[in-house]
């Protein structure tokens, strides 16, 4: 049997890490070409489809808020509706505004007024680049009736009208037709049409505003447009580009018509006609859906993959494009081959790493252990001078450490340990001086906001909120003031008992937290006094203050949203009997069993104290106190049962609010 730690080590990993990379290699190198096809290829030319796509949209949008703005210029308005005689008032302006869009755009060849009898009354003098607009185009446009024309027309009805990838060849020919040898050649363009709104005293439109886009705009678009690298750090994969042969197309709305490709010879053929009518399926594709991958195809002999998506329709001001954007084949699984022998190289390399670090590392990590293991007989057999050299900071290392501390501590003297107890008691009493300083620290707070809030908002009751809230902070103050001094108290020195005015006490208890208790919306009710006799009992009224102001601070925290929180003093001729009861949340049944108990609490903060020093105080006074769920309602009751006192001052009355606690 194989008893050795370091070969069931290497052994181990070897099943846990070398089998599995293996068939994991073999899995990625026999599917990266299908999953890089059909997942990565696909994602990047739906994004580029749909970001291409976007691109035109948004090209098409710009144009035609610009038609509109121009068009609602008042100076154009007057020009195209004013007589010949009345024109040049404006048209020099008129035309500085339409060349500034054309050099401004830089894409517009012509941009035509032209009145509501489909004369052109003015255009632009410059183009794009600045040069003067030729006689042959002005003669054409102001010799040109367009009165006929389809766009004219819907645009005087409709407000606008856009055309796309129409011929216009500025020749004595019909636009579209055939020009002779020696005219100029045909340029195609988009047109973008808007009607001349009246003016308050003009009855019915003037005319419209016609803004010609070269195509070569769009076309220019196109053959930049591609699917881009991967970045820099592709190129540690491959030194190809994978997408080098991705290019760009659009077809009209019709899903089938060429309009803009890198070859330009393809313009206005139709795809199902191409490939012998193979390409039909491209066209179902496009008709079908507005988004999505082409099915696989091969164009002029080369197998490819590409996607599309549609532009906006005419119904949201666009013309329904369809871009697509395709790559070859040949350039996704050039890249798949490369990175499978990429992948088979890296994954063999791993695996012999893997066998020689495995086999050190065993080495490595069995020698200490062995060393260990001397060492533990050593002290079996009495000898605590036993001590391992760390050589490292791993789990072996802080082991071999923990070894030479366990060794150490045998060897310290009972006095050390008598003295961790002590510190570990100073920590406690500690924690326990910080809580019961901490409680008075909430109502000075409290009292102090709601002084803050009454001068800010010049309350008629600020003089006696004033008095109230340094009657409040002198108290807590001379409260803290004792915690501090009772830190010995707090280690176990027994309090002298006095007859303490139960009913005054809680009184003064409930005035500390009435400001906090209005701002978080908990009605504190007076509390009732039964049965005949005084309400004196024996305790410390400090400490006693002490466990009812927790007491009281656990009943509003669990009523965070409001509530109410009422109280009785109930006096027998044995006890006294205080009862405080809330509609919070009540008690958990987790909870129940750990109220008292100390560092336990059920709130994100405090220290978990307030309960058992609670209890510690009613019993210290030879009384109990319990804290259960109500047994009508929500909420939960707290009880707290002290010995009643039989002192001279049994007959007193019962002090009210403000009288303060007697002792």
């Amino acid at each position: 049997m194989i008893r050795r730690i370091s070969t069931k080590w290497l052994l181990a990993v070897l099943a846990a890490v070398v089998v599995p990379f293996s068939v994991f290699a073999y899995f990625v190198n026999t599917k990266v070409t299908e999953r890089l096809g059909e997942d990565v290829v696909r994602f990047h030319l739906l994004s580029m489809a749909g970001d291409l796509g976007d691109r035109i949209d948004e090209e098409v949008e710009e144009r035609r808020n610009d038609v509109e703005l121009v068009s609602s210029i008042p100076e154009v308005n007057w020009f195209v509706d004013g007589l010949d005689d009345d024109r040049g008032t404006f048209q020099a302006n008129v035309e500085l505004i339409l060349d500034r869009l054309v050099l401004g755009r830089q894409v517009y060849d012509y941009v035509l007024a032209l009145d509501k009898s489909g004369r052109v009354v003015g255009m632009n003098t410059v183009g794009p680049s600045g040069e003067e607009v030729g006689a042959l185009a002005e003669n054409y446009f102001f010799s040109t009736d367009f009165t006929g024309e389809d766009w004219f027309q819907e645009a005087m009805a409709e407000g606008v009208s856009q055309d796309d990838f129409h011929a216009l060849s500025l020749g004595p020919a019909t636009p579209g037709e055939p020009l002779p040898a020696e005219g100029p050649p045909t340029e195609h363009y988009v047109s973008f049409v808007q009607r001349i709104e009246p003016l308050s005293n003009q009855d019915g439109p003037v005319g419209v505003l016609v803004a010609l886009m070269n195509w070569k705009h769009i076309q220019e678009a196109v053959g930049r447009f591609g699917v881009r690298r991967l970045g820099d750090g592709a190129s540690e994969l491959h030194q190809e580009d994978i997408y080098a042969s991705s290019y760009a197309w659009i077809w009209m709305a019709d899903a089938n018509t060429i309009i803009a490709h890198p070859n330009r010879d393809l313009y206005g053929q139709k795809v199902e006609k191409l490939e012998d009518g193979q390409l039909i399926g491209m066209v179902h594709a496009a008709r079908e859906a507005r988004w999505g991958m082409f099915p696989d195809y091969s164009f002029r002999g080369i197998e490819k993959k590409a996607a599309f998506k549609h532009c906006r329709g005419s119904e949201q001001g666009g013309f329904g494009w369809v871009v697509g954007v395709g790559v070859n084949n040949a350039d996704i699984f050039a890249t798949a081959d490369q990175l499978s022998r990429w992948l088979i190289t890296l994954s063999v390399s791993i695996l012999i790493l893997t066998v020689v670090l495995t086999a050190y590392i065993a080495y490595r990590t069995t020698r200490p252990i062995r060393e260990l293991e001397q060492h533990f007989d050593r002290v079996g057999h009495g000898d605590l001078d036993a001590h391992i050299e760390v050589r490292s900071g791993d789990e072996l290392g802080q082991l071999a450490q923990s070894f030479n501390r366990m060794t150490a501590e045998l060897k310290a003297n009972r006095a050390q340990l008598v003295q961790a107890e002590k510190e570990a008691a100073w920590r406690g009493m500690a924690r326990q001086v910080a809580h019961e300083i901490k409680n008075p620290l909430t109502p000075i707070s409290l009292t102090l906001g709601l002084l803050k809030r009454s001068r800010d908002e010049n309350s008629p009751d600020f003089d006696s909120i004033l008095k109230r809230t340094i009657d409040v902070i002198q108290r807590q103050v001379e409260s803290m003031r004792k915690v501090v001094g009772d830190f010995t108290a707090l280690a176990g020195v027994p309090r002298a008992l006095a007859s303490v005015n139960v009913y005054a006490v809680l009184l003064d208890t409930l005035e500390l937290h009435r400001a906090g208790a209005e701002e978080q919306g908990v009605d504190l009710c007076a509390p009732n006094l039964k049965g005949s006799l005084p309400p004196l009992a024996q305790a410390d009224q400090s400490e006693l203050q002490r466990a009812l102001v927790n007491l009281v601070s656990n009943a509003l925290d669990a009523m965070p949203a409001g509530g109410k929180l009422c109280s009785e003093v109930t006096v027998t001729e044995r006890d006294v009997l205080i009862e405080l009861a809330d509609t919070g949340s009540g008690i958990s049944t987790e909870a129940a069993d750990h109220l008292f108990e100390p560092h336990f609490t059920t709130r994100s903060a405090g220290t978990g104290l307030g309960l058992a020093i609670a209890r510690r105080v009613v019993e210290d006074a030879g009384g109990s106190i319990s804290l259960e769920n109500a047994t009508e309602g929500p909420g939960a009751v707290a009880r707290v049962t002290l010995l009643r006192s039989g002192g001279a001052d049994a007959g007193a009355e019962p002090a009210g609010p403000e009288s303060g606690p007697s002792s």
